[in-house]
């Protein structure tokens, strides 16, 4: 079992009054973590998905939620977004049913928000959930390990099951991104067009590391921009893509508008345009390495619950920086190479504005980054 970093958060929040809200996308472990939490002590389980469980919840009274939770000191609901009304009942039990805490999964951000927002306003903890971040896995398997692995991680990605079944990467992917990211996100959303879908996905996937214009994709999708935009949305919601937006504060020729997508997971990545061949011969292993350094990032700065606010950063002249953080009034700038031997100075423009810190990301340092 490979600890997650979350395990001492969430243990942290027990028992404060609130429910506590986990929510990522689906088989990233957040069953197998809360049930970790959970096990020295006994807790009611139930199944959103379970038609039987989610009609009972949905027309439960206080009394009858009284009856369902009984003696139980906690409850733990799987794929919350499926019960209607949940965020009432919820409500219920933190204001009127005392001494029990309740925690709560679900794999959109989207769904889970429409069901709970108003009714648990002030009474809940939410933490969010992503694939293995690098930092969970060298903690699990040893420097070495994970080290000799590294390859492998940017090719296959860091979700737990292809982690933990070396030489059957590919048959677990596309497993996952045929039933996660097609039938559970059209069905969460009540899209039919899955083609539009999977064009949108390929599309980013082949883009990632530039500026995205969904102009563009409209185009060579053949919808309008709106319809793009939507299912970038949809599909942010669900823990599949995020966005950087460009910084810009002092200088005149700065882009202001444009944005870059990034997946959280490189293998998600590489199956949807169907590359997994070695970074040797890969023309696009910078895009690569941009991603999973940049989506580990994000990672922990979610999980150390960081206000630093991520950009990119580029002018009308093609001057550019990878990645930029702003933390209070600090800025820190970085580049991103795989090969050692590769230089990256700052654009004076840059560090005349915002007199930024500034390192090189390679092979060999990543870890004072991603730290």
């Amino acid at each position: 079992m490979i600890f997650r970093d979350l395990a001492a958060n969430l243990e942290a929040k027990l028992h404060k009054g609130k429910v506590i809200v986990l929510i990522g996308p689906r088989q990233v472990g957040k069953t197998t973590l809360i049930n970790s939490i959970l096990k020295e002590k006994e807790y009611l389980f139930l199944d959103g998905d379970d038609n039987t469980v989610a009609e009972t919840l949905a027309n439960a009274n206080t009394e009858i939620l009284k009856s369902i939770i009984g003696n139980h000191k906690y409850v733990f609901i799987d794929e919350v977004q499926r019960i209607p009304n949940i965020g009432l009942k919820l409500k219920i039990i933190v204001d009127q049913i005392k001494d029990v805490q309740v925690i709560v999964s679900g794999s959109s951000s989207l769904d889970i928000n429409n069901v709970t927002q108003e009714p648990l306003t002030g009474r809940k903890f939410e933490f969010h959930m992503f694939p293995v971040s690098w930092n969970e896995f060298e903690n699990s398997v040893g420097y070495m390990k994970a080290q000799q692995q590294l390859e492998i991680r940017l090719l296959y990605g860091m979700y737990p099951d292809v982690i933990n079944n070396l030489g059957n990467e590919y048959e677990i992917l596309k497993n996952l991104v045929s039933s996660y990211l097609y039938k559970d996100i059209l069905a969460l959303a009540g899209i039919r067009k899955s083609e539009v879908l999977e064009k949108i996905l390929r599309a980013l996937a082949m883009q990632v590391g530039s500026e995205v214009s969904y102009n563009e994709i409209a185009q060579l999708v053949g919808v309008d921009k709106n319809t793009v935009n939507n299912y970038i949305d949809l599909l942010e919601k669900s823990f599949v893509i995020f966005r950087l937006t460009s910084f810009s504060k002092n200088i005149r020729n700065e882009i202001k508008a444009n944005k870059k997508i990034y997946f959280y997971d490189n293998g998600v990545l590489n199956m949807l345009i169907g590359n997994f061949n070695s970074l040797e011969f890969r023309q696009d292993k910078g895009a690569m390495w941009e991603n999973f350094l940049v989506s580990e990032r994000m990672k922990q700065l979610s999980y150390i619950q960081s206000s630093a606010k991520p950009y990119f950063w580029r002018t009308t002249t093609q001057q550019e920086i990878d990645y930029i953080e702003i933390n209070a009034d600090k800025v820190s700038a970085f580049e991103f190479k795989w090969a050692t031997t590769k230089k990256a100075k700052l654009p004076k423009s840059f560090s005349d504005a915002y007199n930024p810190s500034f390192l090189v990301v390679n092979k060999d340092n990543f870890r004072e980054f991603l730290k």
